[in-house]
């Protein structure tokens, strides 16, 4: 199955740049490109794209609002932007995007962070992923829980910014046991997402710089 991207940018240039990188893919097309956030909300709600990539800054309606505006809808939200600001991280987040990267990354890192969105992970750019989550605190209780070797290994990589494909591949598992190793690290550590364990191997200092 080939999935269907949006892209949302104001920049033409940048626009062509993606649709080059994730038109040349096998399972990835670009269905429909947006000049500004409105339009990119209007189009999306339309032809329900699997991805929107929105620019964080647009006219009218930036990328955030994007989100916020398709959070629960079905459509996921991947950020990209110049700015690596980490308040635009957390806003980002928190409205719902399935991910956050720098327009700077390998195109390897862009056609990676659809493919997560698509499959439910989240990607967040690595060295975003260190500046926003070191020095985090947590509850003292949750310094104390223990996990299995497995499951170490799984987080160290979330941690990073690896996706479930990824770890996989390294660690010679199915994608399926990742998942249910990350799910198990969730339940012990009380976590919501892999953004949230990934904030958690920081504070209690399982994984560092």
């Amino acid at each position: 199955m080939v999935a269907r991207i949006l892209l949302a940018d104001d920049q033409e240039g940048i626009r062509g740049a993606f649709r080059m990188i994730l038109d040349a893919q096998p399972d990835l097309t670009v269905v429909a490109e947006a000049a500004d956030g409105r339009s990119a909300i209007d189009t999306a709600l339309a032809i329900r794209p699997d991805v929107v990539l929105a620019d964080i800054r647009m006219p009218g309606i930036d990328g955030i609002e994007v989100a916020r505006a398709l959070d629960g809808s079905g459509i996921h939200v991947v950020v990209v932007t110049t700015f690596g600001l980490d308040e635009y991280v957390q806003a980002a987040l928190r409205h719902g995007a399935a991910g956050f990267i720098l327009k700077r990354s390998a195109p390897a890192l862009l056609i990676e962070a659809v493919r997560a969105a698509i499959n439910g992970d989240m990607l967040i750019s690595p060295e975003l992923t260190v500046r926003l989550l070191r020095g985090r605190e947590l509850p003292r209780e949750q310094s104390s829980v223990v996990l299995t070797e497995r499951e170490d290994q799984v987080v160290a990589m979330v941690a990073v910014g690896r996706t479930n494909a990824e770890i996989a591949a390294e660690l010679f598992l199915s994608p399926g046991t990742v998942k249910n190793h990350i799910a198990s690290v969730q339940q012990k550590t009380g976590t919501r997402n892999r953004v949230a364990i990934a904030a958690w191997a920081w504070a209690t200092g399982r994984v560092k710089p």
